[in-house]
């Protein structure tokens, strides 16, 4: 393992992360909220340690391996959310605890969306602005963008972007070269930025909201320049505008590099995981509005608004809220929890296990059932017109072995805090999805939980966001042997 080049690595990615706390500052100067001392503060301390790092190893370039680009993506993660919660520790009046400001950053950046803070609406613009581009960021990683715009970096590129993109099936890539394929990416994900900020704009939203909203919409994030969220706007064309790019940003990557080189649609109804997605998504609007209309919880327009909304919401793993679906009657608030372990596509920003698991999962237990019907036949897993090596589909029932084990782990550790059932199967479920929203007592924010409570939330959202084995192997002693 070439320790050398990774320190050489993250003092890089530590350095061009300094680079992010330059807008905050600038914002603060724009609004005047006197807090702009905490992002400077930030950036000097982020910039000496990457200094550090970088400056005695900087003549290292050897090669990276796989396991090399497992170690910078858990090791950055977890040194960027440590660095990045600086400044909500320094902004003076309302600073949150050292805890507290972990845990935001960390939610942030894994895109998770749950928060310890009260009194959003009355933080300083520049903290605001902030924590949305946190989750920006975090929507495609750090990594990618230092090996799109660094390629001067000398790594292997594949090393580091293997173990960032979400999802089993990780080797395909956009184009030929992987530096092309993550300026691919990042084009595609700032144009659908520009676009959502645009389209909020023109819906009724301040420059400033759109800005913030945009970030943390396609990144599938769900933070918000509100307590309200986007329920503040009570307004139904800003609600579909938000549905329409969560739906987008939950689709993979992939498929939107195919619609802008082909210029056609036609394969977003072709491909099995998306559609597989559009119907489970169809499914649950279709249970949860008419469920809603049969309690007489809202009226006609108001159920169908709110119905779809929170099912695109919770089961894209974005957590945004127009109402609070916590007090929805019957079994629906379960209902839409559990539909956040599907999440997105594989290639997207979302969260959740990912939908071409579940398939995966469904088809396997499919082929199962047949071969007690038919014992000696051979039969094939297959994704469409593709049959998935055995390979991919043992390591997917691996994959759930491990997150089922990790969630009942995590679960008794919350709850040995004392925290009660309800809270605490809720808050590790959408921390381990990155999700957002939980039920019981953090159904409004997790602040009043225990701190030790917190910090095993930030292990469940950093396990989550990296898929749990990229974390998992450092752990294995034949990780660390030559």
């Amino acid at each position: 393992m070439s320790l050398r080049v990774i320190l050489r690595i993250l003092g890089l990615l530590l350095m061009l992360f300094s680079l992010t706390l330059l807008p905050p500052i600038l914002i603060s100067l724009w609004f005047r909220d006197g807090v702009w001392d905490a992002f400077a503060i930030g950036v000097v301390i982020t910039v000496t340690t990457g200094l550090l790092l970088f400056l005695p190893n900087r003549n290292e370039h050897k090669e990276l391996r796989i396991r090399d680009g497992f170690l910078i993506a858990a090791m950055f993660w977890t040194v960027l959310a440590l660095f990045g919660s600086l400044p909500l520790m320094l902004f003076g009046e309302g600073s949150l605890t050292i805890t507290d400001a972990v845990f935001e950053s960390f939610s942030g950046l894994t895109t998770t969306g749950a928060t310890v803070i009260t009194g959003i609406d009355f933080l300083p613009e520049s903290i605001l602005y902030y924590r949305q581009q946190l989750q920006w960021l975090g929507g495609m990683g750090i990594v990618v963008l230092a090996v799109a715009i660094l390629p001067t970096l000398g790594v292997g590129g594949m090393a580091l972007y293997r173990t960032e993109i979400p999802g089993p099936l990780k080797d395909s890539k956009l184009t030929p070269r992987i530096t092309e394929t993550a300026k691919a990416l990042w084009y595609i994900y700032a144009t659908l930025t520009i676009t959502c900020m645009l389209a909020y704009m023109a819906a009724g939203m301040s420059w400033f909201d759109a800005l913030g909203h945009s970030f943390s919409t396609v990144a599938i994030g769900g933070f918000s320049t509100y307590d309200a969220s986007i329920g503040y706007f009570d307004s139904a064309l800003i609600e579909l505008i938000c549905v329409g790019f969560m739906l987008i940003s939950a689709f993979s990557f992939s498929l939107h590099f195919i619609a802008w080189r082909e210029k056609r649609l036609t394969h977003y109804f072709q491909d099995p995981e998306a559609r597989f997605l559009m119907l489970f998504l169809l499914s649950l609007t279709v249970i949860t509005v008419v469920s809603l209309w049969l309690t007489n919880t809202y009226d006609t327009v108001r159920g169908l608004r709110h119905g779809l909304f929170q099912v695109v919401s919770v089961a894209t793993t974005a957590g945004f809220g127009v109402a609070d679906f916590a007090a929805w009657p019957g079994a629906l608030p379960f209902l839409l929890f559990m539909a956040a372990f599907v999440g997105g596509c594989s290639g997207s920003t979302g969260g959740g296990m990912k939908v071409i698991r579940i398939l995966l999962i469904v088809k396997q237990g499919m082929r199962e059932v047949m071969r007690l019907i038919h014992p000696n036949a051979v039969i094939a897993v297959k994704i469409g017109k593709v049959s998935v090596p055995d390979g991919i589909a043992q390591a997917v029932w691996g994959f759930f072995s491990v997150y089922v084990l990790l969630f009942f782990l995590m679960l008794v550790g919350v709850m040995a805090t004392g925290v009660d059932q309800v809270t605490a199967w809720s808050t590790v479920g959408s921390a381990l999805n990155n999700l957002g929203p939980a039920l019981g007592d953090a159904t409004s924010h997790y602040g009043n939980l225990p701190a030790l409570a917190k910090w095993i939330l930030v292990v469940a959202m950093l396990l989550g966001r990296l898929e749990i084995f990229t974390v998992l192997v450092l752990f294995t002693p034949a990780f660390w042997r030559r």
